[in-house]
């Protein structure tokens, strides 16, 4: 029997419902943006105005954000954030979807034995891989280098895990009409998986891009020169023991923050519905 009960849009609620849901709304909207409306609130005054407390419109100022490049070589730092959380990104998303495709649509004895091996990677915390990783990175040489901050991050269970998952959910008659066609695995995962599986990879893309931009501590431990530094350690650089340059450190943060904020913004569709499809939302 087919149930006849459904959620209500807000336009068939009462008046009263209505006004009240908005407001909630807005309260939460509210509550969220006020820390990033203070950020930039700070970013734009001097540091002065923030002793005194006294603000005022025409002390408003962009002073902060090009002396932020001018204290530290922040421009180099963005750089390197860049280069290592695309890159990460990207060669993530390519493995992953490579072993998803291989435990999800292909058959070979131990799959499931191997992939549960493999999930239960999930339950090792990453401090405990920190001092092995540190070891093998500098057993190879590449200490204080880019590569030393892109090679651990180009692994995920994570996010072989849910690629599987939406794999398994594409009907197998894809991969037979591309087999009769003379298509190999690879071609099938390329040409027939991959294009069906954008929404997902761009919320994984999303996730793994700011996961990779905003890491402190990895960084932080394989790097010891300006040169292969990135944003997190650079914004650490305007906390001193004594004081701290909140003017410096707001527009820093800023800055910090468009890239993501832009991914996002062209990237929304794909994300909601990526994370709709794998299970993301609690569904």
């Amino acid at each position: 029997m087919e149930s006849t009960s459904h959620h209500r849009s807000p336009t068939e609620m009462s008046l009263p419902t209505r006004y009240a849901l908005y407001a909630v709304l807005i309260l939460g909207s509210v509550i969220m943006l006020a820390p990033f409306f203070l950020m930039l609130l700070v970013s734009l005054f001097p540091g002065e105005a923030l002793l005194t407390r006294q603000f005022a419109l025409n002390q408003i100022t962009l002073n902060n954000y090009a002396e932020t490049f001018s204290v530290v070589p922040f421009g180099r730092y963005f750089v390197n954030s860049t280069v290592t959380a695309v890159t990460v990104t990207v060669v993530q998303i390519l493995i992953s979807s490579l072993a998803a495709f291989a435990f999800a649509r292909l058959r070979f004895r131990g799959r499931e034995p191997i992939f549960l091996l493999y999930l239960a990677t999930l339950m090792i915390p990453a401090q405990v891989t920190l001092i092995p990783n540190f070891l093998i990175i500098t057993r190879l040489h590449i200490y204080d280098t880019l590569l030393a901050l892109i090679i651990p991050g180009l692994f995920s269970a994570l996010s072989t895990f849910l690629l599987r998952q939406y794999f398994r959910s594409i009907p197998m008659d894809l991969d037979e009409a591309a087999r009769i066609d003379g298509a190999s695995s690879l071609r099938i995962w390329w040409q027939v998986i991959l294009p069906l599986s954008w929404p997902v990879m761009a919320a994984l893309g999303i996730f793994t891009f700011q996961a990779t931009w905003n890491d402190f501590l990895w960084p932080l431990v394989v790097t010891s020169s300006d040169t292969v530094r990135t944003i997190p350690i650079g914004l650490s650089y305007f906390v001193g023991q004594y004081s701290t340059a909140w003017n410096l450190l707001m527009a820093g943060s800023v800055i910090a923050l468009l890239p993501v904020l832009v991914i996002y913004m062209f990237a929304q569709k794909s994300f909601v519905q990526g994370i709709t499809l794998t299970g993301l939302g609690g569904r």
